[in-house]
């Protein structure tokens, strides 16, 4: 059996999954070259054909990471009630990383960290998050500067859900501790009128 085209994207798409699965479970500096062509059945000169290099095969990696979450986020509708698109936003970033969790680990703590502060590019998935969060202070239904409630909401979703796919939460724990918090932190940024209103409407314990 010959040896595979470089310049076939069934190669292409194995390379990028082998590469995705060791940057999500090895130390980065264990991943070599080598090892990805190997487990994808291409060899080297495939990786530096199709994407230059091992920096080129990383970086595809996290742009498809980046592309999957934004696509995720960006599919959520928008509403009239900006506390409630959050709070769709936060259950669609929960779903995306439960269903590509090798992806997420990559995004979130392999190949390149993602800045939720940065710069807001065209495909960034914070982008629609800020969108939100700039509706709800529009609406004046959230109080505070948009990048501080954006970075607040992500940081709570970002335990969470490393928690849950850790395996450190069952599902029962995961989905109440979910809600849960997810309604609190969105509560805590709210103006005081809309706080007082949340709170009048909690049913009682």
């Amino acid at each position: 059996m010959g040896r595979p085209r470089t310049n076939d994207e069934a190669v292409r798409e194995r390379l990028v999954l082998c590469a995705t699965e060791m940057l999500a479970t090895r130390p980065r500096e264990s991943v070599t070259l080598r090892a990805v062509a190997a487990a994808a059945e291409a060899s080297t000169t495939a990786v530096y054909s199709l994407f230059g290099g091992k920096d080129g095969l990383f970086g595809a990696v996290r742009d498809r990471a980046v592309t999957g979450l934004f696509e995720g986020l960006s599919a959520v509708s928008t509403s009239a009630e900006p506390l409630a698109d959050l709070y769709a936003l936060a259950v669609a970033y929960r779903g995306w990383a439960r269903g590509h969790s090798h992806l997420y680990a990559v995004l979130f703590g392999g190949v390149q960290s993602f800045d939720p502060s940065g710069p807001v590019g065209a495909g960034d998935p914070i982008r629609p998050l800020l969108a939100a969060i700039d509706r709800g202070l529009a609406a004046s239904v959230l109080a505070g500067e948009a990048r501080s409630i954006a970075l607040s909401i992500w940081g709570t979703l970002h335990g969470l859900v490393t928690l849950e796919l850790a395996g450190a939460l069952d599902t029962d724990t995961a989905e109440a501790a979910f809600r849960s918090t997810i309604h609190a932190t969105l509560r805590g940024w709210t103006t005081p009128e809309v706080f007082r209103s949340l709170r009048q409407a909690e049913p009682a314990p």
